[in-house]
């Protein structure tokens, strides 16, 4: 076994995992990924130029092992795993609402895990990703997990317990942006503009109010007051916000998210 990392599934967040590291301090010879569907795995291997083997290889190649597989195919693939890992192997999951607990139960004893909750925005290197360690992890691991995700952006460490709250709020969060932004198209849709204009005109107020949140250090009511003149357009849109409840929903919907994130990890 070398010091290559393997990333276990080839959809989606693999692959933004996959070319994050590569844009970052890892070659193409130091990454391999499994991918079932023939088709997928071509592309991935013509794209990245990396290896596509199968799990039992990319365990005996690798002593980090990325989990990128949907939770429902979780059990499937740790079946796979157990039969090669051991404690000299790091497992890092990003599989949403799987437990560490439940990872452990399926590897053999003294794997360490490490659980990890990035979102979409990896594929832009914009993620933001919460970890948490397993009972085997040391520090040291959660270190290794921690600077790769942050190839696709910016990690927190948190307690476990946390992570529903965390797959709620930032795991489907980008979700929730589109969702907005969507209606706000439309809504340029509905006083006359091109749809094409009503969209540019959005995307960028989105990009530059999530800069300002993010460079100004300034609270989001400091923000929102700063545009919400006595009387204007700003205050009278606030209003009918607040009177469809728009606050109240979005707390709701993500009080939603978090439970069934909970209902995913009592399954799995």
């Amino acid at each position: 076994m070398g010091n290559e990392i393997a990333i276990l599934g080839g959809g989606k967040i693999g692959e933004a995992l996959l070319s994050g590291l590569l844009r970052g301090e890892h070659a193409a010879d130091d990454i391999v990924i499994t991918e079932r569907y023939a088709e997928r795995a071509t592309y991935l291997r013509d794209t990245y130029g990396v290896r596509v083997v199968s799990v039992t290889e990319a365990l005996e190649h690798a002593s980090t092992v990325i989990v990128a597989v949907k939770p429902q195919d979780i059990d499937a693939l740790l079946t796979e795993v157990a039969t090669t890992a051991g404690p000299q192997h790091l497992v890092v999951s990003v599989a949403a609402g799987v437990t560490t607990a439940h990872l452990e139960r399926a590897l053999p004893d003294g794997v360490p895990v490490v659980r990890c909750m990035p979102n979409t925005p990896a594929l832009v290197d914009e993620a933001m990703t919460a970890v948490a360690a397993g009972a085997h992890a040391t520090d040291e691991q959660l270190a290794t997990a921690a600077a790769l995700l942050a190839s696709v952006g910016r990690v927190v460490q948190v307690p476990e317990s946390q992570l529903d709250a965390v797959t709620a709020l930032s795991g489907s969060g980008p979700a929730y942006f589109f969702f907005l932004v969507e209606a706000m198209i439309d809504a340029g849709i509905l006083l006359g503009l091109p749809r094409a204009l009503s969209a540019e005109l959005i995307v960028q107020t989105a990009v530059g109010a999530a800069t300002m949140l993010r460079d100004s250090g300034e609270h989001p009511v400091q923000l929102r007051e700063a545009v919400t003149s006595p009387g204007g357009t700003t205050i009278a849109a606030i209003r009918e916000l607040e009177a469809h409840g728009v606050r109240a929903a979005l707390l709701a919907a993500i009080e939603a998210a978090a439970v069934r994130s909970r209902e995913l990890g009592a399954t799995s």
